[in-house]
């Protein structure tokens, strides 16, 4: 593991998608809520954040 990449994620970037499980909705709500905490604090990691949360929030179909 490198400092750099703490939580492993490099190896992500070149796994097959079907090796990559679906996210549940409640998995992905919980994602959400981090990723809209991480953004609401301002830190150097908050435009990405928030990126990231709108990202994932417009591909999670309504309930409806």
């Amino acid at each position: 593991m490198d400092d750099n990449d703490p939580l492993g994620l490099e190896d992500l970037e070149s796994a097959p998608v079907e090796r990559l499980a679906l996210m549940s909705r409640e998995e992905a709500d919980d994602l959400l809520r981090l990723l809209a905490t991480v953004a609401s604090q301002g830190g150097p990691l908050s435009a990405e954040a928030a990126r990231l949360a709108r990202e994932i929030a417009s591909r999670i179909p309504s309930e409806n």
